[in-house]
């Protein structure tokens, strides 16, 4: 049948144009993109779970810069420790020197002087020693014989790694108004020095447990955030050698159904031959 109101064939080719130039707009965008899902619409399920895996990885990879946070705090101390234990080594031998009985008078002035030297810097070193404004071996603030930092290494509530620096001020140690003036009060020193360094040993090995454990954790939550990134790529991610397949096919279809819109809008031309004869 033959008609002039309603051209049934430019209505289908026109419908058909613009499904084609719907699909080639999508490739396109997904293709200038890199991914699959672009929107809600394009996998409602996929988007939701690659949200979900987006916000993992975030949250793990802040875990893993808090650890390294920790890690710099803990080598901040360390250092701190290092120097403080050489302190008190030197005070040992200081007080091994002055329980020797052949020692005058002046000799034993210049001994103490250098122990009330070495005890204002012992004092020194745990009142100083800061990471960022928090100050780590001086617990008089709070009151208490130690601080407690909790680091949140997880990406979820309560996975937190607990470390805790103790007071390692003269007093705290109990070397404070450390006495060498006789070769006796000097001996007894000696024992007050050895629990000194023993407290100080003990904090650093505290510390080293901790850094180890933050190190281990770093290795884990990297490894984490690497598979959690492999896993929202395949899903959210675009295969660009099928997607060029479709793109191709897109641009031919969009040529071929013009092509056929073109040809269809002339059909009705053609009752005018009829209306001439």
């Amino acid at each position: 049948m033959v008609r002039i109101h309603t051209n049934i064939s430019a209505l289908t080719a026109n419908r058909s144009l613009g499904i084609v130039s719907d699909n080639l707009a999508l490739s396109t965008q997904r293709l200038s993109s890199g991914l699959r899902i672009n929107a809600s619409k394009d996998d409602a399920a996929g988007f939701v779970i690659s949200e979900k895996l987006r916000s993992q990885i975030r949250a793990t990879e802040q875990a893993s810069r808090n650890a390294l946070d920790g890690v710099s705090m803990i080598q901040t101390s360390e250092g701190a420790l290092d120097n403080m234990h050489a302190s008190l080594q030197r005070l040992r031998e200081l007080a091994v020197q002055a329980s020797n009985g052949t020692i005058n008078i002046a000799q034993r002035a210049a001994i103490t002087t250098e122990a009330n030297q070495i005890l204002d810097n012992v004092d020194r070193i745990a009142t100083t020693t800061r990471y960022g404004q928090f100050t780590l071996f001086d617990s008089a603030v709070s009151g208490s014989s130690s601080k407690v930092v909790n680091l949140q290494v997880g990406g979820n509530a309560g996975e937190r790694l607990r470390v805790e620096f103790f007071d390692m001020q003269a007093s705290s140690l109990g070397i404070v108004g450390l006495n060498l003036d006789t070769p006796e009060d000097a001996n007894a020193a000696i024992s007050l020095l050895d629990d000194a360094i023993d407290q100080v040993s003990s904090q650093r090995a505290t510390l080293g447990g901790a850094q180890n454990a933050l190190e281990a954790v770093v290795g884990t939550l990297n490894s984490a955030a690497e598979n959690l990134h492999a896993s929202e790529s395949r899903i959210r991610d675009l295969d660009v050698a099928n997607e060029t397949v479709t793109f191709t096919r897109g641009q031919i279809l969009l040529q071929s159904a013009t092509a056929v819109l073109a040809q269809a809008n002339v059909i009705p031309q053609n009752v005018l031959q009829l209306l001439r004869q």
